[in-house]
């Protein structure tokens, strides 16, 4: 008689809330969602920070660390369209659960790495998981909303995915010095876990697209060899020599790869990348946009701690505080920077973004020893001024150029862009970085001269500031093009 009083009362209480569950489940997709993309934004940034640190620990040159934080960028670039066609294919609850899987066994191996060499691979690990995570998040988010709340709620993704961006220096700084390196990667591990029950508990699983077996299977190599071809051509060019069988074999293979998927895509029937959307000025400018932030972010979050450590002499709680001038800044602007967008377009906002940019790395480029913080802190907030600018509109311009129908497309292909660019960006700059400061490939951050260090971080920045006035150029031009109306 009681055991059943008890089953009755179990049923109920499970009956509440499943109910309340349902009740819920958009805000609760939104939430679990959120909170794995978030995670992957983070890593995209927050082993700048933590490099000194694994550099001192394994004993890495800076060679070495450049390719790590590299390795998540350009996996991401490799497998970024592949997982939004293989979402497409087999559910998207099913791969964003084995992408987010992924995503904690390589934290958890990144966060173990007894050597560089292992940690580059989990890197790379991480990267593939996070494309995954990046391309599914989006549309997950999309079918759990009605259309009156749908922009909201992407809207609040993005603003998640950018807060994970610029918060990554930070955070980095302060895990470090609380716990050591290794806790950058091993945090992730029980808020995936976090995230996997609460999307559990509310996605809904879909039935495949019906048109996702038409995907471009040659094109989607061409593109991965493509990618890869080129970046390690950039990477090692000067380590190996540029004109090594090497290089000349990576770089001449990806570029023969690069013609071969224009064609090969153009011609298919469901493209990978929707080369009819560069006809858009709009989409123009969020590709332009998304290419030359993540150039320049990626390499001048390298480099910053770096200066902080080798010229400065500053510790992991300093470097950590003073990277916040950056980070805050992205966080107090980015939502009236949204009000502005609203009001007269993402076009200037972007120019504007870039104007920051250039002056932000002219400012770094003068940076040595005796520079004052507050000079520091000003070249700082600049860059996270043009951030704000940029990364918020560039999506929002993306998705201006396209109808709704097309909106994850449009994010996916600038998003590939974007990471793209930064593979681009972080290999050519320490590329340009070496060739400067006359350090060999071989060189540990601990034995960084910092005479040497201020010459090749002088160099890098000006191209930087090229990098951003070439942006504001080619984003006027399009202004100046763009139909009105």
């Amino acid at each position: 008689m009681r055991s059943g009083w008890w089953l009755s009362r179990a049923v109920m209480l499970a009956t509440m809330v499943t109910r309340e569950i349902r009740a819920k489940r958009p805000w609760l997709v939104l939430g679990g969602v959120s909170l794995m993309s978030f995670l992957g934004c983070l890593d995209l940034t927050i082993v700048n920070t933590a490099a000194p640190a694994i550099g001192r620990d394994l004993s890495a040159t800076v060679t070495e660390m450049q390719i790590a934080v590299n390795a998540f960028v350009v996996a991401l670039s490799m497998f970024m369209v592949t997982a939004g066609r293989l979402s497409d294919r087999y559910g998207r609850r099913r791969v964003l659960f084995a992408g987010a899987a992924l995503f904690a066994l390589a934290s958890l191996g990144a966060g173990l790495a007894p050597g560089v060499a292992v940690l580059v691979v989990f890197r790379f690990l991480q990267g593939v998981a996070c494309a995954v995570l990046y391309t599914s998040s989006s549309a997950i988010v999309a079918d759990a909303f009605p259309d009156k709340q749908r922009g909201r709620a992407i809207g609040t993704l993005f603003a998640v995915n950018g807060l994970g961006l610029a918060s990554g220096p930070l955070f980095g700084g302060l895990v470090v010095a609380a716990a050591g390196w290794r806790w950058v990667f091993l945090v992730n591990v029980p808020l995936v876990a976090l995230a996997l029950v609460i999307c559990g508990l509310s996605v809904a699983a879909r039935p495949p697209e019906p048109d996702a077996r038409r995907q471009d299977r040659a094109g989607v190599a061409l593109l991965t060899v493509a990618l890869f071809g080129v970046v390690f051509a950039l990477t090692f060019g000067d380590v190996y020599g540029w004109l090594s069988w090497r290089i000349l074999t990576s770089g001449i293979v990806g570029l023969l790869a690069l013609a071969s998927f224009v064609v090969v895509d153009r011609r298919h029937a469901a493209p990978l990348v929707p080369f009819r959307l560069f006809s858009v000025p709009l989409f123009r400018a969020a590709v332009i946009t998304e290419f030359c932030l993540a150039f320049f972010y990626t390499t001048a979050l390298f480099l910053m701690p770096l200066y902080l450590f080798v010229v400065r002499g500053l510790g992991d709680v300093e470097v950590g505080l003073l990277m916040l001038a950056a980070t805050a800044t992205v966080a107090v602007l980015s939502p009236l920077v949204g009000r502005v967008v609203e009001r007269i377009g993402p076009l200037p906002v972007m120019a504007a973004g870039f104007v920051a940019f250039a002056g932000s790395a002219v400012l770094q480029a003068a940076h040595d020893g005796n520079t004052g913080l507050v000079m520091v802190c000003v070249a700082f907030a600049l860059l996270g001024a043009g951030w704000a600018m940029t990364l918020g509109p560039s999506a929002v311009a993306a998705l201006s150029a396209v109808p709704s129908g097309q909106s994850g497309l449009a994010v996916g292909a600038s998003w590939t862009f974007h990471n793209f660019g930064g593979a681009v960006g972080l290999a050519l700059g320490m590329t340009v970085f070496r060739r400067y400061s006359g350090q060999s490939q071989d060189v540990r951050a601990d034995d960084l001269r910092p005479d040497a260090f201020t010459t090749g971080h002088t160099a890098v920045m000006l191209l930087l500031a090229v990098v951003s006035l070439g942006a504001v150029t080619a984003l006027l031009t399009i202004r100046a093009r763009a139909p009105r109306g």
